[in-house]
């Protein structure tokens, strides 16, 4: 039997109907405006059979795993750094792989610019799976509305997870329009390699020896594909995933920093103030 939620460690925030019609009908929240959201880690025997759809678009990003979706007839297969994009009004059937289950951070998101964001992802009006350029800030948009949710349902927090959930359709529209100006071969490879590696120390040199080109060419390919430096996208990698660590787990932050790349604590702790403007305990505080 197929389980549409119930998984140890997940997180999930659903907006009462009379709070989403209410929120509807005020600005800015009519524009976008985030209804549910959630985090299913290994979700065995995960998933949701919609024969009426919805009313929301459906984000759903899978960091681990594999799933799948079926829509009339079409099945499309979910992999780690892939984002499933389902419009609204749209019946559809998703679920986990029996043997390698998904992990996914996702939500709902309804308003009047909901349908001018997913005219550019999905331009046929069909379900879309998006290759991520950046899976860890489409985590981080998901992971900072949930946390507004779990904090209150006042309007203004209301209105930072809408943010957070403009932000993610923002990236899934860029990342639609970018997938015909994919990296060179070498970079792509240098991007898949810094995703997996990103706590380890960042040489540009090597990079770039590796991928055969001069370290000049490289990084002026590699910020064209990534919008950075070498050195500052593992940055932004390493951050997103110690905000991760942060919200969902009750590490200390001396092991936080270590996972993520710092053998210096206190290094970790300036270089995570300075990119977010609050010390690592102040962030994980404002998640609880």
């Amino acid at each position: 039997m197929l389980l549409p939620d119930g998984f140890p460690g997940q997180r999930l925030r659903v907006l009462p109907r009379p709070l989403v019609a209410s929120a509807l009908r005020r600005a800015p929240t009519s524009g976008l405006l985030v209804t549910d959201a959630g985090f299913y880690p290994s979700a065995a025997n995960h998933g949701m059979h919609r024969p009426r759809s919805t009313s929301e678009a459906i984000v759903i990003v899978c960091t681990d795993g594999v799933g799948r979706c079926e829509v009339e007839g079409r099945v499309s297969v979910v992999r780690p750094g892939r984002a499933l994009v389902l419009p609204p009004s749209r019946p559809h059937f998703y679920w986990a792989d029996s043997r390698n289950p998904w992990t996914i951070w996702w939500l709902h998101a309804a308003g009047t610019q909901v349908s001018e964001l997913l005219s550019v992802i999905t331009t046929d009006g069909r379900e879309a799976v998006i290759e991520l350029r950046d899976v860890y800030r489409a985590v981080s948009a998901i992971d900072d509305a949930i946390g507004f949710l779990e904090r209150d349902q006042t309007f203004p927090h209301l209105i930072s997870a809408s943010g957070a959930g403009w932000t993610l359709l923002a990236q899934l529209a860029a990342d639609a329009l970018s997938e015909s100006l994919q990296p060179a071969e070498p970079v792509r490879q240098a991007l898949e390699h810094l995703r997996h590696n990103f706590a380890k120390p960042v040489v540009v040199k090597e990079l770039a020896r590796t991928a055969g080109l001069s370290p000049s060419h490289f990084a002026a390919l590699f910020r064209m594909a990534a919008g950075c430096g070498v050195v500052e996208y593992a940055k932004r990698l390493r951050m997103a995933r110690a905000r991760e660590l942060l919200a969902t787990t009750s590490r200390d932050i001396s092991e936080i920093a270590r996972t993520v790349g710092y053998n210096d604590a206190f290094y970790f702790s300036r270089t995570f103030r300075r990119e977010h403007g609050c010390s690592p305990s102040e962030y994980r505080r404002g998640q609880n």
